[in-house]
């Protein structure tokens, strides 16, 4: 028993001199193994507690400041840090350490550093840069070496960045640094998107145009303003070659946006009829007159057989086109009807499509109300509509096809002044606000017609007991047609 104790109180001895053995010296200052120990501890500690803080600070200040996320990450990174590197030199100065004794040892590290670790040195320094410069933040969309997703976290040696398929990548930060990024959320998310199309040579281009803005405004993540545009891009070997450009506000959302389309343009392209060809060459006969020689011949032959060819008929006495309702017809015959668009050429007819769209109305549907506020321009194509006040519950006219209604609103900046209600179904051609100046710029006789029609109907309004009476010099014609100018500088 005695033996025991005394190897133990040995064993003690030898441990308590191993720790309290002096191990490096830095200045004056000896340091043993258990004050090394001490110091490891209290930097772990200081690290956590700096990390606590941030977080906190993070989550309670910055977010009441309204910061986005983005900015809270970066603010909250460089406090961590800051928080570190202060706990660090306490520590160190509670331990008795000079930190001017260290600097030649930080000096050697440092070239150390440099020559031995230069790639971890680098996305170090490229960390700093990323939190100082924010060319991305937390939250960004962003597209590097073919790699795209979302920021999740920006770390002094490295980025974590979730792709599409949620999969989580750790990206070195020097590659941010060093390589072209492209971050489609940097400042403003909108951006656009490009679907090329090719269709069968003999295609009209406008119904290729109508086709494929009817599919971009029938997708909710495509976005009114801008409003989307097509491009002929080239004549290709099989195909003509269109583009079909749209705005969306979620860049990281456009490959389902881009799928959405194609689904939209195969089925415009299949309701009217539209052809996307396949790779094709065309075969030259140099001797066609022999070649029909033969097959004469050879019918010949099968006839005295007794075997009778089956009689075909031509696709003109198959088929019959049956009549179409207006419903089917094309938009650019549909705007033909209307008597400031009769005399466009095909060309104007395929830009003004560009400016609005084709909407069907059920009978007795409401298609705008009154007081609310106006972000459209109506010309109606096929049917009628009733203008009516709910709130003075009076009729005020009838508007048939070829005439126009909601500009009263969008050029004096008021709420609707009455309810139009659709008396049959009807097509209208819709402009939104943002395309209504192109449109009168490149219709300048429409532009007079609405400043007449807007006078008349204002009179009307005033007649009605619906609209104040304005005092003023000048006629309602002239004044309406200073706002037009006003607004649009045409």
């Amino acid at each position: 028993m005695n033996w025991i104790v005394k190897q133990t109180q040995e064993i003690w001895k030898a441990l308590s001199h191993l720790f309290t053995a002096e191990l490096i010296v830095i200045g004056d200052k000896h340091l043993s193994l258990s004050s090394i120990t001490k110091l490891i501890l209290l930097a772990v500690a200081v690290f956590f507690i700096s990390r606590v803080i941030s977080e906190w600070i993070k989550r309670s200040l910055l977010g009441r400041m309204g910061m986005s996320r983005g900015s809270r990450e970066a603010v909250a990174a460089f406090i961590h840090y800051l928080l570190a590197a202060l706990g660090f030199a306490v520590v160190l100065q509670a331990a008795g350490i000079n930190l001017s004794s260290i600097t030649v040892f930080a000096g050697v590290v440092g070239i150390g550093v440099g020559f031995g670790l230069q790639n971890l040195a680098s996305n170090f320094i490229s960390g700093l840069t990323l939190l100082v410069e924010q060319p991305i933040k937390v939250g960004d969309f962003v597209e590097v070496d073919k790699l795209a997703g979302t920021v999740e976290k920006i770390s002094i040696r490295s980025t974590i960045v979730r792709t599409i398929d949620g999969v989580c990548v750790i990206v070195p930060n020097i590659r941010f640094v060093e390589n072209n990024i492209i971050n489609w959320s940097y400042q403003d998310p909108k951006c656009c998107v490009h679907i090329p199309v090719g269709v069968a040579y003999g295609t009209d281009p406008v119904l290729v145009t109508e086709a494929l803005l009817a599919a971009a405004r029938m997708e909710s993540g495509v976005l009114y303003n801008p409003s989307p545009r097509v491009w002929f891009k080239s004549f290709g070997d099989s195909s003509l070659n269109f583009e079909l450009l749209v705005w969306i506000d979620e860049p990281e959302n456009s490959d389902p946006i881009k799928s959405a389309l194609h689904f939209r343009i195969e089925h415009e392209f299949r309701h009217r009829g539209i052809e996307i060809p396949f790779p094709q060459r065309d075969v030259n006969i140099h001797n066609i007159e022999a070649l029909g020689a033969w097959l004469d011949k050879d019918s010949s032959a099968e006839g005295s057989k007794g075997k009778v060819r089956p009689y075909k008929t031509s696709l003109s006495e198959s088929k019959k086109p049956a009549p179409q309702s207006l419903s089917n017809w094309t938009l650019r015959d549909l705007l033909r009807r209307v008597t400031y668009f009769e005399s466009c050429t095909d060309l104007e007819l395929r830009q003004l499509i560009e400016y609005g769209y084709r909407q069907l109305f059920p009978a007795g549907q409401i298609i705008c109300q009154e007081n609310d506020v106006g972000d459209s321009f109506y010309i109606i194509l096929t049917g009628s509509v009733e203008v009516f006040s709910q709130r003075a519950e009076k009729y005020i006219a009838t508007i048939h096809a070829g005439e126009f209604f909601g500009e009263m609103s969008l050029l004096l900046g008021t709420p609707r002044s009455a309810t139009v209600r659709t008396l049959e179904d009807s097509i209208l051609f819709v402009v939104s606000r943002n395309d209504l100046q192109q449109l009168l710029i490149a219709h300048q006789e429409l532009a007079d017609e609405i400043a007449i029609k807007l006078s008349e109907r204002q009179q009307a309004l005033r007649n009605l007991g619906l609209l104040d009476e304005g005092v003023s010099d000048e006629t309602p014609f002239i004044r309406i047609r200073k706002q037009i100018q006003m607004l649009f500088g045409i």
